[in-house]
């Protein structure tokens, strides 16, 4: 099963795809979209959803994981990848594809087996889960990869699979 991963932003949007195989995780492609700050909020957005739903359509994932909207320090920063959520939703919708929410806690849990671990961690887990030649960069990737992780361990439980 194909899982793709969303960290979602508008400067840099963050995706992964990643495939179970048994008990093994392989990367298949990920990187990031981004946006320049200079330009209109409404052709950042549509950058993000067309990249994305290329993206979609090339590699076919069975389920996309997307990280739930958390904001402790900085609230300005909510409205727009909210905004950017919602085109990355639409994306989902439009090419039918099942939608999994996680919070980053859920997240560092299905990666690192503590749900408060550090970024470093997290990074340190996705490169080593996925074998990596190096991690990857910048870190709304890696951030992006371990959703797909996360999504791909939701995917193989029974729940999952009895509710396609």
């Amino acid at each position: 099963m194909l899982a793709l991963g969303i960290d979602p932003g508008t400067a840099i949007c963050g995706y992964g795809f990643v495939e179970s195989r048994g008990s093994r995780l392989v990367a298949h492609e990920y990187g990031a979209i981004t946006t320049s700050p200079k330009a209109p909020m409404q052709e950042r957005l549509m950058k993000i959803y067309d990249g994305l739903d290329g993206l979609i359509k090339k590699y076919q994932p069975d389920a996309m994981g997307v990280e739930q909207l958390f904001f402790n320090r900085n609230v300005d920063t909510a409205i727009p990848v909210g905004q950017a959520r919602g085109v990355i939703l639409l994306a989902a919708a439009k090419n039918n594809l099942r939608l999994l929410e996680r919070t980053p806690l859920q997240v560092k849990q299905s990666v690192t087996g503590y749900g408060k671990a550090t970024k470093e961690q997290v990074i340190y887990m996705v490169t080593k889960l996925l074998n990596l030649p190096k991690p990857p960069k910048p870190d709304d990737v890696a951030d992006a990869l371990a959703v797909a992780i996360c999504t791909s361990h939701m995917m193989n439980s029974f729940t999952f699979r009895n509710n396609l």
